[in-house]
């Protein structure tokens, strides 16, 4: 993985809870957005929007093995709200947060 892209994934690890703009994350990495985008997806094998939810669905998969409620976890993590986790949540696990805090998954990873 080159620099630039290491820059703008360690930049999403560390402030995955705020909003994160393809301006910011191109800056962060020093290239222009159209080429940070194609580069992103190139070397990381998904575009950076992506990357960005998939993080912060790993913070809340945490949040919500903790038994933080999935309103509070959409705060924490990022999302606008918690409808807009269980959308992000649903398409990345494969069921909403609810039920993933009830499945054995939950409690094994």
């Amino acid at each position: 993985m080159s620099r630039a892209i290491r820059r703008a994934v360690a930049f999403i690890e560390s402030s995955f809870a705020q909003p994160v703009s393809l301006a910011t994350l191109a800056g962060t990495a020093g290239l222009s957005v159209s080429r940070f985008a194609t580069l992103f997806r190139k070397e990381v094998g998904i575009s950076p929007h992506r990357y960005v939810c998939l993080v912060r669905i790993q913070h809340a998969k945490r949040l919500l093995r903790d038994g933080v409620p999935p309103c509070e976890v959409a705060a924490e993590v990022g999302f606008f709200d918690q409808s807009h986790l269980g959308r992000h949540f649903r398409r990345a696990v494969g069921v909403t947060p609810g039920h993933f805090v009830a499945s054995p998954e939950a409690r094994l990873s």
